[in-house]
């Protein structure tokens, strides 16, 4: 299925109407984003219901942080996925679901991460090592992500992204090379 082109001005546009608490902005932002942003969910939870919780809590957040976006932290669609795909992670991880789809699948979904990780990160005033993560492959960040911020183990890693324990630490392994060499240029 492939998606339609998102015009991220437009996005922007929205995304600064629903900051001060426009209602049709937001659904008119809802309709334009929110096919793309359940695919990610899904593929990540590979659960309807939990995909359908971390949706509505990312729109939540959406609703909640629009004023604190800003252009400099990428693309407007790519900080809602990652809001969308962090949601998704903090959902699994508290229900103890440790399966997807697989990385094949997850290469279908669109996600153009430009915007913050999340706010421990924005807050701590990281944004080198923000820029620096964003560099790294999907599965490396991922991996360091969920293995260092969010406690996984090598074994809930290799189930959480149906790959095998040498492939994931080999991952983290080349992530964190090469989140070294970009943090001391």
């Amino acid at each position: 299925m492939a998606y339609a082109e998102v015009n991220q001005d437009e996005l922007m546009r929205l995304l600064r109407s629903v900051a001060r608490k426009d209602r049709k902005a937001f659904q008119e932002l809802y309709s334009k984003v929110a096919a793309r942003m359940f695919g990610l969910c899904i593929k990540l939870a590979n659960h309807r219901e939990l995909a359908e919780e971390a949706m509505q809590e990312s729109f939540i957040q959406i609703w909640h942080h629009a004023g604190e976006y800003h252009r400099d932290r990428g693309a407007p669609l790519g900080w809602m996925m990652t809001i969308a795909r962090y949601r998704t992670l903090d959902l699994m991880r508290a229900r103890k679901v440790r399966q997807t789809t697989g990385d094949e699948h997850l290469d279908k979904v669109e996600d153009n991460r430009g915007g913050p990780l999340d706010d421990s990160l924005r807050i701590s005033g990281s944004a080198q090592l923000t820029g620096c993560l964003e560099e790294l492959s999907d599965v490396q960040r991922d991996s360091i992500l969920l293995a260092y911020y969010r406690g996984f183990t090598h074994d809930e890693l290799s189930k959480t992204l149906s790959s095998p324990v040498g492939t994931v630490k080999s991952w983290i392994r080349r992530g964190l090379m090469a989140l070294k060499r970009c943090l001391e240029r």
